[in-house]
């Protein structure tokens, strides 16, 4: 695996995202993550996940340099590939706690979205769906899952204006559960996820499947009229225009 570094500890699996300074999402990485949770979900000695990331980025979200040069058909494929991870993830049978541990914008807080609980470090980081400022259609299936945690009328609002929030204000709207140092929040995510863990596997994974039930038809379903309307976006001048200024930007630093 080169974007994700696997760790065994007492049945607990720990996921650390690893690629580049960032952890920015690309194919190779979503495969990845993909895999893993596929196999994961019917191995009998694994019984949690946490997924986190390294220094000071959970993740940036999707990679946009990557993402811009593609072609239509290479975007196309790209974007079923994250619809695809994202049913995956939601659909995910065994407790999975995100230790957000920095940055977690856009994909990024998708992941963390689709996790059963979330830890996330103190300090100056940014969590939250800013797709729509950048010129891209939020899936319907994406919307659901954020109003899942945060309701319907918080979400619209965030969703629509792009607001990114602070820890202390995600922990407030409900878009995380925890607040931990940084030093600890992997330490603090296993605590959590222990107890789960600790749970009877059936009754615990059959009461979270049910209590999800909409969620995983929504990221189950044909979405592809959403993703031709994204796609449609996608190549739209303005959304062109706005990707360029971005990676322009991101190119200087």
């Amino acid at each position: 695996m080169n974007t994700i570094r696997v760790t065994i500890k007492d049945h607990l699996a720990i996921i650390t995202l690893d690629r580049g300074k960032s952890n920015a999402l690309n194919g190779e990485m979503i495969t990845e993550l993909n895999d893993m949770l596929v196999n994961i979900a019917t191995d009998q000695n694994i019984a949690g996940v946490i997924i986190t990331g390294k220094e000071h980025f959970f993740s940036a979200g999707l990679d946009l340099i990557e993402l811009y040069n593609y072609s239509e058909s290479e975007a196309s494929a790209f974007w079923n590939l994250f619809l695809a991870f994202s049913a995956t993830i939601t659909a995910f049978p065994k407790p999975l706690v995100a230790a957000v541990n920095g940055h977690s914008p856009a994909g990024g807080c998708v992941i963390a979205l689709a996790c059963d609980y979330r830890v996330m470090a103190e300090g100056k980081y940014i969590i939250g769906l800013n797709e729509v400022p950048v010129g891209i259609i939020v899936p319907n299936s994406i919307f659901k899952l954020y109003s899942f945690w945060i309701g319907q009328a918080n979400a619209t609002r965030s969703l629509l204006e792009g607001k990114l929030f602070s820890p202390e204000e995600a922990f407030e709207i409900g878009l995380v559960d925890e607040l931990a140092n940084p030093a600890s929040i992997v330490t603090t995510a296993e605590r959590k996820i222990r107890k789960y863990m600790g749970m009877e596997r059936n009754t615990w994974s059959q009461s979270k499947l049910n209590i999800r039930r909409d969620l995983i038809a929504a990221t189950a379903a044909d979405q592809s009229k959403d993703l031709e309307a994204m796609l449609k976006q996608w190549w739209s001048p303005s959304t062109r225009s706005i990707l360029k200024t971005i990676i322009d930007n991101l190119q200087k630093k």
